[in-house]
Formats: C-alpha cells, structure tokens, sequence
C-alpha cells in the first residue's frame, strides 16, 4: 500500500513511498518523475528497487517545508 506523503523534523523534509506491481510501472514513473524534475528545476532524493520508489523532498531555502514544497509533492502525486 501507497503511504501519504510523511513531515519530519531535523532536517524538515517530507518523505514518501511509492510502490508498484511491476518494474516496468516503476520505470514508467521515474521517466515521468524525472520530466517534472526537470521542468520544475527541482529534484527530489531518490532511492528505488524493481518495485518501489522512496522520494525525499527538502525545500530549496533549508528552512522549513512550506506551500511550494507541498505543490511539488502534490505534483508528484499527480503522476500516479
């Protein structure tokens, strides 16, 4: 099961997992992950394996997560 998108502390950040049926579901997620990325100027931490993806965000300033952090991991969401 997908979890939502989780606040934590020291550093702020939000942290989510993501996971797929299969490797090609995967791959077709980082492919469209990546175009955002790229067309934001913003890139998450990334880890992932044949079936998951663990995604980090931190906001630019490396203050605290504020609205434009959340837009971006709502954006994320958006390409499930």
């Amino acid at each position: 099961m997908n979890q939502p998108w989780t606040q934590r502390t020291r550093p702020d950040r939000l942290e989510r997992r993501i996971e797929f049926d299969d490797y090609e579901s995967t791959r077709s997620f980082l492919e469209r992950l990546n175009a955002l990325a790229e067309s934001e100027g913003r890139f998450p931490d990334i880890s992932f394996g044949r079936t998951y993806v663990n995604l980090t965000l931190r906001p630019d300033d490396e203050q605290l997560v504020g609205e434009v952090d959340h837009a971006f991991a709502a954006a994320i969401d958006a390409l499930l």
